[in-house]
């Protein structure tokens, strides 16, 4: 080899590693994981993403079954989609869920950038509780409204929080700040804190505080108020007739207050103001809520994401899932929700795609959507306290349930218990109660009323709608031999079977789990006691008040009709 050529070769290699340095510096520069400022960070790997990668930032997908279908691993290979949502059909097997987490966030992480899935679900405690499996079952929202403390609210966002990040789930689409205003409602009910917007204010701050301890990024939701309507946006566009007056002082103030606060992410809901100027247009893809009132008028600043968009409430009303999204992006969301994977080739990426090259103020709109997301994953994703991006067996084992968590749940459902109406009862012990008899939907219920009365009789009857005849026979035959009947109520149905032996001269106690407005039917019971929830805990803390163990100390968090306590 000539000496000139060999020297040209050491040069051409230097040349090649100092360009493969440079360019090796430059990715880093644009990795996720680089250190940097998150605005300043989020601007540089938004300046390095096609128009595709942007769209794709806004697109949460969900999916059925428990393993990742082949669907949902495509767009997160192919299309580099910015989030998943976890829903209860995921979720039995707590382990398989977390392997699960594990392989999706190990798919996103093979892209050039390396940004990680936002991985979200719905757990509010109490009756909303989409990862199952091992998972605490916690007395919920209006459990922590008749306690009224606000570190209540702090210590169940926290242990809420502590068991998702040990799944690697980083969002929770909680708390639910929806008011109790119309007491018929079948979707809020004990989901909320109280019917007063600023003790749900103050609560559902808290509660949002305790998640961001735990590592998760907390998603105040429905805005802008899913309480004051009977109806449910999954199947209608429900429509609230009051003036913005009133939806400003009362509704909108908890988001007001947690806008104050720094909360990260909102979500919006399917539901209609024909009052306000938003009309009958879904607020979920209302440039009205979202950008004028909520951006500029409250002064929101994080990320807002709509609820399922396969919800009739905005697919009917919008005349397609397709121009459901680009209205939702349109209207000012960041993030566009389904429930459900679509084909890849579906209109909704299509349409989308098309529209931002056609529509440089649509294109504007869907890169700052994608810059709101990559900052808000920037900041949260990267702290010390982000849930595992793969979670481990041994922790999972540790903290699920959570052994401090399941003590603190006990105590907030021993806070809860609230004698609504009549006398109390306590302390009644086995020798008082006489014959008893214990009724009830639920397992946990008799089991744990067997524990403190051991030679009652016991009757479950149906968690259901529809009345049936025979069960009233029966439950009066046994009532007949009872002197003392402790009766669960959780819904209409209940109802009906109690008022079979409304004159049968018994000593009726009633204990309400979920929502106490069905109490409302039986002011005649003998004592009418709320507990909020069907948990566990619940439960064993109704039969410790009625045994005289702890006092009945909590308020009941909203006007029930009636009611003079």
């Amino acid at each position: 080899m000539k000496p000139g050529l060999y020297k040209n070769g050491i040069f051409l290699l230097f040349i090649f590693i100092f360009s493969y340095n440079t360019a090796s510096s430059i990715a880093r520069a644009e990795d996720f994981y680089s250190p940097g400022n998150p605005n300043e960070l989020a601007a540089k790997l938004l300046a390095g993403m096609s128009d595709e990668e942007a769209l794709a930032q806004t697109f949460m997908l969900g999916w059925v079954g428990a393993d990742p279908s082949p669907a949902i691993m495509d767009w997160i290979q192919k299309r580099r989609i910015g989030g998943i949502k976890i829903f209860g059909w995921n979720t039995e097997d707590t382990y398989r869920l977390a392997n699960t987490v594990g392989q999706l966030q190990k798919a996103a992480l093979t892209s050039e950038k390396k940004i990680p899935l936002l991985v979200a679900t719905d757990q509010e405690g109490g009756w909303i509780r989409h990862v199952k499996g091992l998972t605490s079952e916690t007395p919920g929202n209006m459990a922590i409204g008749a306690s009224g403390i606000p570190r209540d609210a702090y210590m169940a966002g926290y242990y809420i929080g502590r068991e998702l990040a040990a799944l690697g789930i980083n969002m929770n689409f909680a708390p639910s700040v929806d008011l109790f205003t119309n007491q018929q409602s079948v979707l809020i009910g004990p989901r909320a804190f109280s019917d007063d917007p600023v003790a749900a204010g103050i609560l559902g701050i808290a509660f949002a505080k305790g998640q961001e301890k735990a590592g998760i990024i907390p998603t105040a939701k429905h805005y802008p108020g899913h309480g004051d309507t009977e109806l449910d946006s999954h199947g209608v566009l429900p429509e609230i007739f009051i003036p913005f007056a009133t939806l400003w002082n009362r509704e909108l103030l908890p988001y007001r207050m947690l806008s104050k606060e720094g909360i990260p992410a909102i979500m919006t809901g399917h539901l209609a103001f024909p009052l306000t100027k938003g009309g009958n247009e879904p607020a979920s893809i209302s440039p009205w809520f979202i950008t004028t009132i909520l951006r500029d008028t409250i002064g929101f600043t994080g990320l807002v994401i709509t609820d399922d968009l396969l919800m009739n409430g905005v697919t009917t009303s919008a005349g397609s899932l397709s121009r459901a999204a680009q209205k939702a992006l349109e209207a000012g969301n960041d993030i566009i929700m389904m429930s459900k994977t679509p084909n890849l080739s579906d209109p909704v990426w299509n349409n989308l795609l098309e529209a931002m090259k056609r529509d440089p103020k649509f294109r504007s709109r869907v890169r700052d959507a994608a810059r709101r997301i990559l900052i808000l994953k920037l900041d949260y994703l990267r702290r010390s306290a982000a849930p595992p991006l793969y979670p481990q067996t041994d922790e999972i084992k540790k903290r699920i349930p959570d052994p401090q968590g399941k003590a603190f749940f006990l105590d907030l459902a021993a806070r809860s218990v609230t004698l609504v109406s009549g006398t109390n009862p306590a302390p009644l012990n086995p020798t008082q109660a006489g014959k008893v008899l214990l009724a009830s939907p639920f397992e946990d219920f008799l089991t744990i009323g067997l524990r403190a009365y051991p030679d009652a009789q016991r009757f479950k009857y149906p968690y259901s709608d529809a009345s049936s005849q025979t069960d009233k026979i029966n439950f009066m035959s046994m009532a007949k031999s009872a002197d003392t009947i402790i009766f669960c109520l959780a819904n209409s149905y209940g109802v009906d079977l109690l008022q079979s032996i409304r004159y049968s001269g018994k000593k009726i106690i009633v204990i309400s789990a979920l929502s106490p407005v069905h109490l409302q039917r039986v002011p005649w019971s003998s004592s009418s006691i709320a507990v909020y929830s069907y948990s566990q805990e619940s439960f064993i803390a109704t039969f410790s008040a009625l045994l005289g163990r702890i006092p009945m100390q909590g308020r009941l968090p909203f006007a029930l009709k009636g009611n003079t306590r």
